[in-house]
């Protein structure tokens, strides 16, 4: 790791500045993650791509610094820029793909009236500003930054559906406070208005399509609507808009945005002063006012995605008066609430600030997309209320179905069994009738591969998360396979041809197991027979996974072989890929040979990853199709590797820095795995309802159990003797009795009671092994 890297925010500041801090929430350092370098990644993904700002449990609004427009930073923030464009009440948490939201953009400034941010070379030329790093502070829920250029102190912190910022201003007769309506993490919203509604308040909407870019630069299909309301502590007296004349010809991609033409035309915007009501194409707003030195102006907004009324009422339901501090607090005790969930003990201190920061970044998404009226905007872009679950957005599938959603089926089962309502009232409402693989706000985004929402829905149904409609759920899963699947051949073909033929397989797989469950015999032999279609691109003259061509012919031979990235394969190689047969795991040890051979591969495909783990061409942890395989040693009777691995993956891809993440967080997932594995836990196959037991970080791992979902209170892990040397499971016994299983099945869990592992520094060969 560089220099930077150790450089990061104390989860501890509350404590040093009000001295309340305790309990999980404390730990938290929202910093991990928080970088886009490609430099310090060695890769084009980058790194975590978290966001460092204040947001709440599964929240609507993040409010969080934004230093960068474009390019693939999608959370709008990187670590080492060294200037600030300003804090938005919308992120992205650890996404690629350009990214999108970073909507509603506040900067507290002073002297004249700048229309463009400026660049990072030139600050100066426009509002963004420069800032002190050591004065760069976050917690759970809160985020503060001293602004170097006009020596403004920000503050914010925030509700579910609001924030509140808190501007500490010098002595200045022109003092100011901006808002850039047309900005967007990865282009720009195409059509904004706001209106002045008396002496404190604001209100309007920011319009963002895909011609604005945004998620995928426009490929993703992000439409949405951003309605503001907006309060300010200081009387309006002297305020205005400015709007940029953009012509109509001009092309309002990401790129488009970034360029130079386009920045100078923004910066010749056109200032109208006093002006009540305006609607264009790239406004802005601004009150400006004098100030004394140190005073504090505040301004605190609600968000909503249905209408400004929305808005409104989801600001005066959560912040109805001017005390940030209470605000900050409320903040800090939801996230002590949720992160409660897990009660970790042992450890050292920096794992335990690893685990709950992981912990806390699984609890930004799926997040809340309804209002608190519980209104919110339906896949025909009609509003609709919800009546027994909570709206959620934001189901990055490819990725969150491997540990992100298994983990929240124990500690939030009522968020998955919202996602899962969710996907199918969109399937429903847009008259698509299929899961969408990559839901952004209603986006039927089409990004990454496969059918994930499949896995979560069955995984669900096994677990027995069961409170939606299971016939429409079923019916668009089925329609969901038979539009994206092996089809008719029984294998994909063309440059995805190995990825794709195996995750619809898997896919299948998961499909047939709900139909089994449901009673529906005949789809059941037959999704189940599909799950074995991952065998028609197994190539015995190679004794690998090889893509095929339509007509059934192998694809040429590369010269590095499996090992060649991109053959065949979505951001992996056939040596990566080619272990993802979650469902059959026996089938695929036959193919590849038998269970000896499959062993020594496997741990030369362990032992050759680089000690930082960073992007690489074996065990790649940074992207999601290798996140099970640690764990495949359970199914090949060496349990110990599994409990080897995972505690050098825990300690060498994880760390409590900037560069703490080895690759994007992925909205959940890269954390997810790290807080189930720390906690000894994992599945091998969603959809399946058997984790793998492995190696703990902590002696004690106690979960809190959702009555409504569970027979039991709480589940414990307990492991005696434990230390990074003694890593390796002697004995374990569940609730007083002798355990001889590697495994555990979610009913057990569910039920209540303890598990305890006897660790020991040498591998233990006949445990687990049954």
């Amino acid at each position: 790791m560089k220099t930077t890297a150790s450089i990061f925010v104390s989860a501890l500041f509350f404590v040093a500045t009000t001295g309340k801090a305790q309990g999980p929430a404390a730990y938290v350092n929202p910093f991990i993650g928080a970088s886009t370098s490609e430099d310090a990644a060695g890769s084009y993904h980058g790194l975590g791509k978290t966001f460092p700002g204040a947001a709440t449990p599964f929240g609507m609004v993040q409010l969080s610094p934004n230093t960068i427009t474009g390019g693939d930073n999608g959370s709008g923030y990187s670590y080492e820029h060294t200037t600030i464009e300003g804090f938005a009440f919308t992120q992205m948490s650890g996404i690629g793909w350009y990214g999108d939201l970073g909507n509603f953009l506040v900067m507290p400034a002073t002297g004249p009236l700048q229309t463009a941010a400026g660049s990072r070379q030139h600050p100066e030329e426009g509002y963004r500003s420069t800032y002190s790093k050591k004065e760069e502070k976050a917690t759970a829920g809160y985020y503060t930054v001293k602004l170097t250029e006009n020596n403004i102190t920000a503050e914010m912190t925030a509700a579910p559906h609001s924030g509140i910022m808190r501007f500490t201003f010098p002595a200045n007769q022109q003092s100011r406070i901006q808002i850039d309506l047309a900005r967007r993490v990865g282009g720009t919203s195409t059509w904004q208005e706001v209106k002045v509604i008396n002496d404190s308040t604001i209100a309007g909407y920011m319009q963002c399509t895909p011609e604005g870019g945004g998620w995928g630069n426009g490929d993703g299909k992000g439409n949405y609507t951003v309605y503001f309301y907006a309060q300010f502590s200081k009387p309006l007296s002297k305020y205005g808009v400015w709007s940029a004349d953009i012509p109509d010809g001009w092309s309002r991609k990401r790129e488009d945005v970034e360029s130079a033409r386009y920045q100078q035309q923004i910066a010749k915007a056109t200032v109208i002063p006093g002006v009540k009501e305006k609607a264009g194409k790239h406004l802005g707003f601004y009150t400006e006012f004098a100030t004394n030195a140190q005073e504090a102006v505040l301004m605190k907004a609600g968000i909503s995605f249905v209408s400004i009324d929305g808005a409104k009422n989801n600001l005066e339901s959560e912040i109805r008066n001017w005390n940030f501090d209470a605000i900050r607090q409320q903040s800090f005790d939801a996230w002590n609430k949720a992160l409660g969930k897990i009660t970790v003990a042992g450890g050292t201190e920096e794992e335990k600030k690893i685990f709950y920061t992981a912990l806390y970044h699984t609890m930004i998404d799926p997040r809340n997309f309804s209002d608190a009226d519980g209104k919110y905007i339906g896949g025909d872009g009609k509003v609709h209320a919800v009546k027994n679950f909570t709206k959620r957005t934001i189901f990055s599938g490819w990725d969150v179905f491997r540990s992100q959603m298994p983990l929240q089926s124990i500690i939030n089962p009522r968020v998955v069994n919202d996602m899962v309502n969710s996907l199918v009232t969109l399937a429903d409402e847009s008259g698509n009738h299929y899961l969408e693989r990559w839901e952004f706000l209603n986006a039927y985004s089409g990004c990454m591969i496969g059918n994930p929402a499949v896995s979560v829905m069955a995984d669900a149904w096994a677990k027995g998360i069961r409170n939606f409609d299971i016939n429409k759920g079923y019916a668009f899963a089925k329609n969901s396979v038979e539009k994206f699947g092996n089809g008719s051949k029984g294998y994909s073909t063309g440059g995805l041809s190995v990825s794709l033929t195996l995750e619809y397989a898997y896919f299948d797989w998961c499909l047939g197991k709900l139909a089994g469950a449901l009673g529906k015999k005949e789809d059941a032999k037959k999704y189940l027979a599909r799950g074995a279609n991952y065998k028609n691109v197994f190539d015995t003259g190679k004794a690998w996974f090889r893509p095929r061509n339509d007509d059934g012919t192998w694809q040429p031979w590369p010269e590095q072989g499996r090992m060649q990235q991109g053959y065949g394969t979505i951001e992996s190689s056939p040596y990566q890929q080619g272990w993802f047969v979650p469902h059959d795991v026996p089938g695929m040890v036959a193919l590849m040979g038998g269970k000896e051979k499959v062993l020594a591969d496997l741990t030369t495909f362990f032992d050759k990853v680089p000690q930082n783990m960073m992007w690489n061409d074996y065990y790649n942890h940074a992207n999601e199709p290798v996140h099970h395989v640690p764990f495949l040693f359970n199914r090949l009777g060496a349990p110990w590797l599994t409990q080897q691995w995972t505690r050098e993956i825990c300690a060498r891809a994880y760390h409590n820095s900037v560069e703490g993440l080895v690759g994007n967080e992925d909205v959940g997932q890269m954390s997810a795995w790290y807080v189930l594995a720390a906690s000894g836990l994992h599945p091998v196959c969603p959809g399946s309802t058997r984790y793998e037991i492995t190696s703990p970080v902590f002696d004690n791992i106690t979960i809190a159990l959702d009555p409504a979902y569970a027979k039991g209170k709480t589940f414990t892990i307990s492991a005696r003797n434990n230390t990074p040397a003694n890593r390796y499971i002697q004995r374990a016994w569940l609730n007083g009795k002798p355990y001889q299983h590697c495994y555990i099945n979610h009913a057990d869990i569910t039920a209540g009671g303890t598990l305890v592992l006897e660790m020991g520094n040498q591998p233990a060969q006949n445990w687990g092994i049954k």
